[in-house]
């Protein structure tokens, strides 16, 4: 059974490394947030747009799942996009309430313009960690995450 102090030094470290993680998460996603900015794109409308530029077309609600965003979120994600000429959405015949989603040429272009400039900027800040520490991260990451997912 642990000790008293053993409780109070299990939430310190628990909280400190929680403090560490989101700093270094957040230090990545406002570096990648700022490349993509320049492109006129939100962190939202380019994870949608590297989405379907690796995985193809999908549904919006397996974009939200997928992107972890909410329904309303991807909504307007994916409407702002259309707009823009950089995603087309159709209802599926066989099931008009579902929504597909796909690349337009221009959105494509775009993407695969954009999504090498990205991936060079991850590629550098993760280069902080050799290759067996970014590994393990990784391993631990999604360790983390599916626990957490497991308690909610």
């Amino acid at each position: 059974m642990a000790s008293r102090d053993q409780g109070a030094s299990d939430e310190a470290r628990a909280l400190g490394t929680y403090v560490k993680l989101v700093r270094a998460s957040q230090t990545l996603l406002a570096a990648v947030a700022r490349r993509v900015a320049a492109a006129g794109l939100t962190q939202s409308q380019f994870g949608v747009l590297e989405t379907l530029y690796h995985l193809g077309p999908m549904s919006q609600r397996a974009l939200g799942r997928k992107l972890l965003i909410s329904g309303g979120n991807v909504t307007m994600v994916v409407g702002n996009l259309e707009r823009r000429g950089l995603i087309a959405r159709r209802r599926r015949a066989e099931d008009a309430r579902v929504m597909d989603v796909s690349l337009t040429p221009k959105g494509r272009r775009l993407v695969a313009r954009l999504f090498p400039q990205v991936a060079r900027l991850v590629v550098a800040k993760m280069a902080a960690l050799g290759g067996r520490e970014q590994a393990q991260l990784g391993r631990l990451a999604r360790k983390l995450g599916r626990a957490a997912a497991e308690l909610d």
